[in-house]
């Protein structure tokens, strides 16, 4: 399989340090940021409600990733300001317009799902 650069259709190049795909790739190269943005695709979730979706996270690994999340303008948190403590998570514009594009991954996911179960054995 071959990749194709910048050379050969004027995109960018995804081989070199500069290329925005891979500043993509970073911000959502991890497996609990793959799926917590899909999980807020339907609508806000409080903290609890996402770890009970999100199936094997650590309450730790799931405050990591919300701040990383946040940190780079995918997720936005809201805190109610309430007794007892109400705070939600929801995806900014920019996190819903990611979830959009990880549907294809899903999808590719679903459709290969005997497949790649099958190399795994």
């Amino acid at each position: 399989m071959e990749i194709e650069t910048a050379a050969a259709d004027g995109a960018a190049d995804v081989y070199s340090e500069s290329c925005p795909s891979r500043r993509a790739l970073e911000l959502v190269a991890n497996k609990w940021a793959l799926l917590i943005v899909p999980a807020l695709r339907r609508g806000p979730m409080r903290n609890n409600e996402l770890l009970r979706k999100v199936g094997g996270i650590s309450q730790k690994m799931l405050t990591q990733t919300l701040r990383e999340l946040e940190d780079n303008g995918l997720v936005l948190r809201t805190d109610h300001q309430s007794v007892p403590p109400h705070v939600d998570y929801r995806l900014s514009e920019l996190g819903a317009s990611l979830s959009k594009t990880l549907l294809a991954v899903d999808r590719w996911a679903e459709a290969h799902h005997a497949e790649l179960t099958a190399i795994q054995r």
